[in-house]
């Protein structure tokens, strides 16, 4: 194994590797408040799923040097380029956790409606719709930046929002089939996976 230890690629490296940490941490504890019974599960989800955590393997497998740089830049350039993918990695984590806590005991890792199931359109919900898949996307640009070699990323970026897509559709479907009406309004307003620019109606309607 060659290493070639470099402080800002180092850095960035152990930031994103705390926050798999935590990532974990909020998928455990997320699992532990969910709901047991269920009223309905779209089992197509899964193959979306299956696809993001095939995105991450292809991050984590096609690796460059430890501690090397992403690409061969400038000192200054690389040192803004750690920072933004320290950035994105804290980021990501905060998102996924108040999103984790926001959906409380509807967290699910697949599509799913529990009896009694609420649309939940408050916190982070009111910036996306799936914020908890926008988090997961951070950290699988955030783990490509400090990891793995730019084709990797390219390749699994595609592979992670095709299972994206998969995901999003399953789960909407239910709430569109559960909600209606009500869900046609929110999904007018909110985005459903990247945020807009300017989020102040949106996130006002949210709270009506």
């Amino acid at each position: 194994m060659t290493f070639n230890a470099d402080a800002p690629a180092e850095l960035a490296f152990a930031v994103v590797a705390v926050c798999w940490l935590g990532f974990g941490l909020i998928l455990a504890l997320g699992k532990k408040r969910a709901a047991k019974s269920e009223a309905k599960r779209d089992v197509k989800s899964h193959l979306g799923f299956l696809l993001q955590c095939i995105a991450y393997a292809i991050c984590f497998g096609f690796y460059r040097a430890y501690f090397s740089p992403f690409l061969p830049i400038s000192k200054t350039a690389e040192e803004m380029l750690a920072a933004l993918t320290i950035a994105i990695a804290v980021v990501s984590e905060w998102f996924c956790f108040v999103a984790a806590r926001t959906l409380g005991k509807q967290w699910a890792l697949t599509a799913r409606l529990i009896e009694g199931h609420e649309l939940i359109m408050h916190g982070p919900y009111a910036v996306v719709r799936n914020p908890i898949y926008l988090a997961m996307f951070g950290m699988l640009l955030a783990t490509g930046l400090a990891v793995s070699r730019w084709g990797a990323l390219i390749i699994a970026t595609i592979v992670f929002l095709v299972g994206n897509e998969i995901r999003i559709r399953s789960e909407e479907r239910l709430l569109r089939e559960a909600f209606g009406p009500k869900f046609a309004d929110y999904a007018r307003r909110v985005p459903t996976f990247l945020p807009r620019l300017r989020q102040g109606r949106a996130s006002e309607g949210s709270r009506r």
